[in-house]
């Protein structure tokens, strides 16, 4: 028995897409990927969603059986109102994987976060055999660290320590990242806090410096992982 709820079947985005036609067409390459019988990771963001779309527009014209790992509970709610099946890590290992990110080097190095789900993107990431980033041209940069912060999960408790550390490994600025629809911070979906912190210069080994600091659950800094870059 399925419930009746309007929630399950509405399906729309929580804020503005920017960029959407650019996004759309970098989510025709994502939609083509599909086989029959795969069990893909899903990440987060905007481009994400769009790419859900196309994937499951692919699904019922192909009459496909495939199944999503969601990261979020957005994502989640998606794949709901599409009719994706979805499972967890417990249960399955993933194909393949994508996702979106906020920059992207010319190494293929990361920095993503900016939805709060980026500890469980990260474990989905290093789950699977290949994941790719679906971005649009605005997301390529120099150099880490131009456009947006590195995003921090931390335990809430240790809010304060992990500060005074990322202050020493030379972050010039480090806050709180306040929620914009309830009072207080952002809770990531890990039930966590984030901290996002700008940094100079990101060097090679940042984020294993980062992900060193006790009460750190996790960075938005992804640097030497196995991915693919899909833009238009």
């Amino acid at each position: 028995m399925q419930w009746q709820s309007s929630i399950a079947q509405t399906l729309q985005w929580s804020g503005e897409i920017v960029n959407r036609e650019a996004k759309q067409q970098a989510t025709v390459a994502i939609a083509g990927k599909v086989s029959n019988g795969d069990v893909i990771g899903v990440g987060s963001g905007s481009t994400v969603f769009l790419s859900l779309q196309a994937i499951a527009r692919r699904v019922q014209d192909e009459d496909l059986q495939i199944t999503g790992i969601p990261t979020s509970y957005e994502v989640a709610l998606a794949c709901t109102a599409l009719g994706i099946p979805t499972t967890s890590l417990l249960e399955a290992k993933p194909d393949w994987a994508f996702d979106g990110a906020d920059e992207v080097d010319p190494n293929h190095n990361l920095i993503k976060g900016r939805g709060g789900a980026l500890f469980k993107e990260k474990i989905l990431m290093v789950s699977s055999p290949k994941t790719y980033i679906v971005v649009d041209k605005s997301k390529l940069v120099h150099t880490l660290g131009q456009k947006f912060p590195i995003p921090v999960e931390v335990y809430p408790l240790s809010v304060h320590y992990v500060e005074s550390r990322l202050i020493q490994l030379g972050a010039f600025e480090v806050k709180l990242r306040l929620a914009q629809s309830k009072d207080g911070p952002v809770i990531t979906e890990a039930g966590n806090f984030i901290l996002d912190a700008r940094f100079a210069n990101v060097a090679s080994d940042l984020e294993g410096r980062i992900k060193g600091i006790t009460g750190v659950l996790e960075s938005g800094l992804f640097q030497g992982y196995n991915v693919e870059i899909i833009t238009t």
